[in-house]
């Protein structure tokens, strides 16, 4: 496929959709146009950042199935691949869910009212939610019967689909240009301020004179009880007169100015035409004609509700495999997309503003003008075909959402990062993902039974920010490392862009909704720290350890600048172990010391000398190494390990004394054991050996801690009952060091750790 048919379209099939038809012209009413604009730009313009990015990374090599799992995993590594693989995968699924519910909204609001189930309004105060939750159901129910037969057909009607959009939207601008010449007869009844429901009465006046007899019409029954003469009225009903105004002004009325500013109202207040009901309404008000909120809106909500329409740039990348040249395609047709759909949102807030009137605009289901959509009342020649058209729009979107995201979970189970999915992985004979489907299909279903579009579009929202804050993290990262393997054919990228991309994602988490923003973070948190303990290890050359190789250099560059201060110093262990004939560590208590002592603070380098030359004993030092660290493990000790091969011991422990650590990061203390047995070994070998080490650790000016009877000491696990430690300051020879060795025997020390600071000289005992 080509830009246009493998890109382009499929970009515009997803970015406009439900959003579009059932709630831009309540969000350009109740925020104004000024406030609408701004959520406009901002949504439009974390998605183009989103999409550089994404550009670059895609045509940095291919992006088989699973889009951005695949981009970010290989990029940042499988702990964040997976993290937000999953997230995209979510989002993916409770979009499904979105289209779905607004497929129902149509359907049984505009199309077939009469279709209902339950009746809002008499006895059921959740009637609209419980119809979208059994006939979403049902929708689910054939999607994924659908989705299951096979995806040629979805893709076949993908086209059927976009038609419809397409024709919708130039339904709205054909009827805005017919507004300029003549306003559509599309007329709203007023009761002083606020707006009634049309499809309640018949007539737009309180009395009407029939047979020269005044009787009262249908609309004085609801605010009236009593006949004429001696009725009980509503006050409000007695002190205003009704209105009739033109529910489409048009675009010369200069309507444009009363709309320029917000309208928040909060929960069952009445929509007025002079701003908001201050108070909600009572429970004897509810029930008269008036068109209410069904929720309080604000700023930030407004955002979380908008924020999916911009979803779906990354329907062009997720075909990668089947496009012919993916590196021209992908960024030409999605920067394409984006382009397009943002000056048709933009321009639509103008328009709608400009068009239509304020108090109609925040009639959310248009219940004032007799159930129709309140774009519709817009459209030309005819309503229905935007309402016919956003409803096979929402039908299409839904089937693309179910078609992709069992792929997204299909593709993070075959790479065996989550053990727990690979069962996910599993798929038919022609490669449709069966289980996979299974799974999106329970929870696109959650999503249904929330039954309200308003809350659902928050959640995704949520997933879809999360996912682009890494594919801006990912393009950053790559682009600061400056990668052997970063070589992207798309050239107007730029590290910033991106880092303002990111930086704009995840401040849009948090002004649509915090408490789901952290709910999500805290979801990415744990999927990382899974796959981290649990998953699969993957050499995918991620750029997060290339960023800590780059800040280590740094940061070991920066310790050379200035000696260590005081506040800051402490013991950074040089630890020399011994091994036993099978190369095993000889004193394991040794590392319990350690990590006891530290705290698992500071630097610990742990060594061992092997006697002979390195050709020989290459595949013994790798051995040693291995024990070690199991040793290490074992006791809980954090640090490095390194064996060296020397001629001798004794030169071995003298080049690990001098040269171990790299930089600023080196040791100033050397901890060893006492040597066992030294009076009866028939050697003097053992004794020199260790006097040597104290003499060469005193040159370099390190701390020594030599530790006697090692393997008695307790485990990290036991706690020492009893005992003492003593301690003496060696200054220089003479005085006090010349009393060790009577020391030694008076007290009959037995575990004694014997620290010496800048030693001068000593002498054998």
């Amino acid at each position: 496929m080509g830009t246009f048919i493998g890109v382009f379209l499929p970009c515009m099939q997803n970015i406009l959709g439900v959003i579009l038809f059932l709630r831009l012209t309540w969000i350009v009413g109740t925020a104004g146009i000024m406030d609408a604009l701004a959520i406009v730009f901002m949504c439009c313009s974390c998605t183009m950042l989103t999409a550089i990015s994404m550009s670059a990374i895609a045509t940095n090599g291919v992006v088989p199935a699973g889009g951005s799992y695949y981009m970010i995993s290989r990029a940042l590594g499988p702990e964040f691949g997976g993290a937000v693989g999953l997230c995209s995968y979510l989002g993916t699924t409770f979009a499904g869910s979105m289209y779905i519910l607004g497929t129902m909204e149509i359907f049984l609001t505009y199309i077939m009212p009469n279709a209902a189930v339950f009746k809002a309004g008499t006895g059921e105060p959740n009637g609209m939610q419980n119809n979208m939750r059994i006939y979403g159901t049902c929708c689910l129910a054939i999607m994924v019967l659908v989705v299951f037969v096979g995806v040629k057909y979805v893709n076949k009607l993908a086209l059927v689909f976009l038609s419809c959009v397409m024709l919708s939207i130039m339904a709205i601008y054909a009827g805005v240009i017919q507004s300029a010449i003549k306003p559509p007869d599309s007329q709203v009844c007023l009761l002083g301020n606020r707006m009634l429901q049309n499809s309640m009465f018949d007539k737009c006046q309180k009395t009407e004179v029939i047979n020269n007899v005044t009787t009262p019409t249908k609309l004085w029954t609801l605010f009236c009880e009593g006949d004429l003469g001696n009725a009980t009225c509503n006050e409000y009903f007695t002190q205003n007169n009704l209105t009739v105004i033109q529910a489409v002004p048009g675009l010369l009325s200069g309507v444009i100015s009363d709309n320029m500013w917000a309208h928040y109202g909060k929960y069952k207040t009445i929509v007025e035409k002079e701003g908001k009901s201050s108070e909600p309404a009572s429970d004897k008000t509810s029930e008269m004609p008036y068109v209410f909120n069904d929720i309080t809106t604000f700023f930030t909500l407004l955002v979380g509700i908008y924020f999916p329409s911009v979803t779906g740039i990354m329907a062009g990348s997720n075909r990668s495999g089947d496009l012919r040249d993916p590196q021209r395609s992908i960024p030409t047709g999605t920067i394409m997309a984006i382009a397009t759909t943002s000056f048709i949102y933009i321009s639509c807030v103008v328009l709608f503003g400009a068009c239509i009137d304020g108090v109609v605009l925040r009639d959310k289901y248009g219940e004032s003008v007799n159930g129709s959509l309140v774009v519709a009342t817009l459209a030309w020649p005819s309503s229905w075909v935007i309402v016919i058209g956003s409803f096979f729009s929402c039908c299409g979107a839904g089937l693309q959402s179910l078609t992709g995201a069992p792929r997204i979970l299909q593709a993070i189970s075959r790479d065996g990062i989550m053990p727990f999915l690979q069962v996910f992985g599993h798929s038919k004979s022609n490669g449709e993902p069966t289980w996979a489907l299974l799974l999106t299909a329970a929870i696109c279903e959650i999503g249904i039974l929330i039954g309200s579009l308003d809350n659902v579009a928050p959640i995704l929202s949520m997933f879809f920010l999360m996912c682009y804050l890494f594919v801006n993290l990912a393009c950053a990262v790559q682009t600061l490392l400056r990668t052997p393997n970063w070589r992207p054919r798309f050239k107007f990228y730029h590290w910033s862009l991106s880092f303002l991309g990111m930086s704009l994602s995840l401040s849009l988490m948090f002004v649509s909704s915090w408490y789901y923003a952290l709910v999500v973070i805290l979801i990415s948190g744990c999927i990382y720290k899974y796959i981290e303990y649990r998953g699969a290890e993957k050499e995918w050359g991620d750029g997060i350890r290339g960023l800590s190789l780059n800040a280590a250099q740094y940061a070991l560059i920066k310790l050379e600048e200035a000696p260590p201060h005081t506040k800051n110093w402490r013991p950074q262990l040089l630890v020399l172990l011994k091994l036993d004939s099978d190369l095993g560590v000889k004193h394991p208590r040794l590392l319990s010391f350690t990590s006891q002592l530290k705290a698992g603070k500071g630097l610990t380098i742990v060594c061992s000398v092997l006697e002979g030359t390195y050709m020989a004993r290459e595949a013994d030092a790798k051995l040693s190494e291995k024990n070690i660290k199991a040793a290490m493990a074992k006791e809980k000790t954090k640090g490095f390990c390194h064996v060296v091969v020397s001629s001798n011991q004794r030169d071995g422990f003298s080049h690990l004394i001098q040269s171990a650590g790299l930089g600023g990061m080196k040791h100033n203390a050397v901890l060893m054991a006492w040597p066992a047995n030294w009076k009866q070994s028939e050697s003097n070998l053992s004794w020199k050996n260790f006097i040597e080490t104290v003499r060469e650790t005193t040159a370099a000016h390190q701390a020594l801690l030599v530790a006697k009877n090692i393997d008695s000491f307790p485990t990290n696990q036991e706690r020492l009952g009893v005992g003492t430690i003593d301690v003496w300051w060696i200054v220089h020879d003479g005085g006090l060091l010349m009393l060790l060795p009577f020391l030694l025997r008076q007290h009959k020390v037995e575990d004694t750790i014997l620290i010496s600071i800048n030693l001068k000289s000593i002498v054998m005992f």
